[in-house]
């Protein structure tokens, strides 16, 4: 009897030695870090942008109409406070030329099948702006009305340069105090009712503002009815998840300077599976080891 005692002792000192033993202050510990992490996660995390289901404002830039007067320059650069656009080169459409800092929309002509058609080119504010989920401190943004905007407390990073998928984001490299500069689609005007300035300015009606969705089907209207005028498609009605700016064309808009590789799904949505991976294996992976290795942890 005393020596089936001393082996069942043996075998509670056994059990014993093996216990799980968490502290009060560890386990809150642990638990606090778990909810920090899992805040982070929401934090850093991206989400579904509820803009697009928003009824945004646009503008539906018809090439057919448009004469290549560049009345649309003239009044980005006033309402902007940009110099003047040159009217001293007689030569302006033989180049192809891009938005600047100081520029922020051009004319440009393309010879096609059809003859010369002039294309107005400026951002496009997509409804799901890789530059707006790129810019680490938000200085990107995607209005409510529409319009994607730049604020000032921009670190100079340049990820919406390189994320946007159409050129558009231009850096002054040349300024002692950097920004980013880009169309705006005059959001100071449209927050208070106003129109865009180039729309305002178009003598040939080739621009017209107005939300998205009347756009959408002013411009299957126009198709509709004039079938030989139009190539049968809109673009930018789901270019990259669809953006703000819709265009019309008498020819396939690859003749016109237009990318049509792009795709319809919104860039963002390529990062989202990377993007919550960050927070998970820099906080939450750790955070696992950590509480593992406190619960598997013998006394000593």
């Amino acid at each position: 009897m005393h020596s089936m005692d001393r082996v069942i002792k043996k075998r509670k000192g056994i059990k014993k030695s093996t216990d799980i033993k968490i502290g009060r202050r560890d386990f809150f510990r642990l638990t606090g870090s778990g909810v920090f992490g899992f805040m982070l996660c929401n934090l850093f995390g991206p989400k579904k942008s509820q803009g697009a289901e928003k009824e945004f404002y646009g503008v539906l830039c018809d090439t057919t109409r448009c004469i290549g007067c560049r009345a649309c320059e003239f009044a980005c650069a006033e309402a902007n406070n940009h110099p003047s656009p040159d009217t001293e080169d007689k030569n302006i459409f033989d180049k192809k030329r891009d938005t600047t800092v100081k520029q922020w929309t051009v004319v440009n002509r393309y010879k096609t099948r059809a003859g010369d058609v002039f294309v107005k080119r400026q951002c496009m504010h997509c409804a799901l702006p890789a530059c707006v989920s790129a810019c680490l401190v938000k200085a990107m943004r995607k209005r409510e009305e529409g319009p994607v905007t730049w604020d000032k407390n921009c670190m100079g990073c340049r990820l919406c340069m390189f994320s946007c998928p159409f050129d558009i984001p231009k850096f002054e490299y040349e300024s002692a105090y950097p920004t980013i500069e880009k169309c705006s689609m005059c959001w100071d005007r449209i927050k208070v009712g106003g129109y865009p300035a180039c729309v305002m300015a178009c003598p040939q009606e080739a621009l017209l503002f107005g939300t998205k969705r009347d756009l959408i089907e002013e411009a299957r209207t126009r198709i509709y009815k004039h079938p030989s005028k139009y190539y049968h498609y809109i673009f930018g009605e789901h270019e990259v998840g669809g953006t703000c700016w819709l265009y019309l064309s008498s020819v396939p808009f690859e003749e016109i300077g237009f990318r049509t590789d792009m795709g319809n799904t919104p860039l963002p949505e390529y990062t989202t599976g990377f993007l919550y991976s960050v927070p998970f294996v820099l906080v939450l992976w750790p955070l696992f080891l950590l509480a593992v290795n406190r619960i598997t942890k013998r006394e000593d």
